[in-house]
């Protein structure tokens, strides 16, 4: 890919129409598949599967396992339902908002009467309506079973990862109906009270899940909740919300490695992830947001944690599985890498990984892959996992390198 970033006599980065086309495209085709498609850890929704007269827990991680760690796609041959996914919605409904504003700007050239905003709006009504219930505040889950060696997740049993994008979709939807807003803010009981929000020696800290074990805490899970507690503090100005967002972050903060990343979970050996590529990415994402919004607290965390982060990263901008490993590299990885880096203010570099994911990962119709190995390349499309932060990560990218305005929720500039 020779595509260069262009900027203009102020050196401001301008958008360029390889990525342009490539949002529209990636839109189209998930509107077009009403967002609806395969996840990455769907297996469990096999219909051959439930089809059984029994549940065992070890039948279920062989299968879920198979489906997901198969080179080809194996889920037509287990019957594997096809469903929206609650965090992919909140993805691809920011995601349209800002294509409106891109289009409004003349970034993006609207064609067949498509509608950005009407789109947003219509998931984020799904949001509203598809929600998990019987919590203190909003909240949502993924739609389908999720089977680990100490339980069996249930649809819609909520966390801070799903809820997190769909808090973020409402606010943006807010500008539209305010309504929108007071549903998002509601959020803040669901970490508080649902999550289990505690204070520490060194600050504090939630639960990932409502099922999560007090034999470990997932670090990037506490990132993405203060994420979610800023989002609502820039749009109702609650001095709690920062607060209790400062007290999450200093616990993350404390947990930094001397390398300047992140392992996965605390303690390290309480997960088979170690200081994997997007993982960190979420948390360092979360702390820019931070600066962006509140102020300077974390500065030599962030220079630290970009500078381990960079080498996540190869020159050609292909992202790395972690801190010991290059393959599989995963689109994931790239659009958390996009994402970040746009945040930093190193647009050259994010554009290099973008470069590098349309060369090996993207179809050419809209369509992203999984995830390349050493060896194969996986070719199976993931609502969630692959059209949903690649459509949230192009727009943002856009939005930022060519200086339009952002919605609630996300970053007005770089850092």
């Amino acid at each position: 890919m020779t595509n260069a970033v262009v900027t203009d006599r102020t050196g401001r980065v301008q958008s360029d129409e390889l990525a342009v086309r490539t949002l529209r495209d990636a839109l189209a085709y998930s509107r077009e598949q009403e967002y609806t498609g395969w996840d990455y850890c769907d297996g469990l929704s096999s219909r051959f599967l439930r089809a059984l007269p029994v549940e065992n827990k070890w039948l279920n991680v062989v299968v879920q396992e198979t489906v997901k760690r198969s080179p080809v796609n194996v889920r037509p041959l287990f019957l594997v339902e096809q469903r929206r996914n609650f965090m992919g919605a909140g993805l691809f409904a920011t995601a349209n908002l800002v294509a409106e504003r891109l289009a409004d700007a003349g970034v993006l050239r609207v064609s067949g009467g498509v509608d950005y905003g009407a789109e947003a709006e219509s998931l984020v009504q799904w949001l509203v309506e598809n929600r998990s219930t019987g919590y203190s505040g909003f909240c949502g889950g993924h739609k389908h079973c999720i089977q680990t060696l100490d339980a069996l997740g249930r649809p819609n049993d909520p966390s801070v990862v799903s809820t997190a994008p769909a808090v973020r979709a409402l606010l943006g939807a807010a500008e539209r109906d305010p309504s929108y807003a007071d549903i998002a803010r509601s959020a803040a009981d669901f970490v508080v009270d649902d999550l289990r929000y505690r204070d520490t020696d060194t600050g504090a800290v939630v639960d990932y899940h409502v099922q999560d074990s007090d034999e470990y805490y997932t670090v990037n899970a506490g990132a993405i909740a203060v994420r979610l507690l800023l989002d609502l503090y820039e749009r109702f100005g609650d001095d709690e919300l920062r607060e209790r967002a400062t007290a999450i972050l200093d616990h993350v903060a404390y947990l930094q490695t001397d390398r300047g990343g992140w392992h996965y979970r605390d303690p390290p050996d309480a997960s088979h992830l170690s200081m994997d590529n997007f993982h960190n990415g979420f948390v360092i994402e979360c702390f820019l947001r931070y600066a962006d919004l509140v102020g300077s607290r974390y500065d030599d965390t962030i220079d630290d944690a970009l500078a381990f982060y960079r080498t996540l990263f190869d020159a050609s901008g292909a992202p790395d599985w972690d801190e010991s490993s290059a393959y599989p590299r995963d689109v994931h990885a790239c659009s958390q890498g996009i994402l970040v880096f746009t945040y930093a203010g190193e647009a050259d570099f994010a554009r290099r990984i973008l470069d590098w994911t349309l060369d090996e990962l993207y179809a050419g119709d809209g369509r992203f892959y999984h995830r390349k190995g050493r060896f194969y390349t996986k070719r199976t499309t993931l609502m969630r996992w692959c059209q949903a932060w690649m459509c949230y990560a192009l727009a943002e990218h856009l939005r930022v390198t060519s200086g339009v305005g952002g919605v609630a929720g996300v970053p007005e500039g770089v850092r």
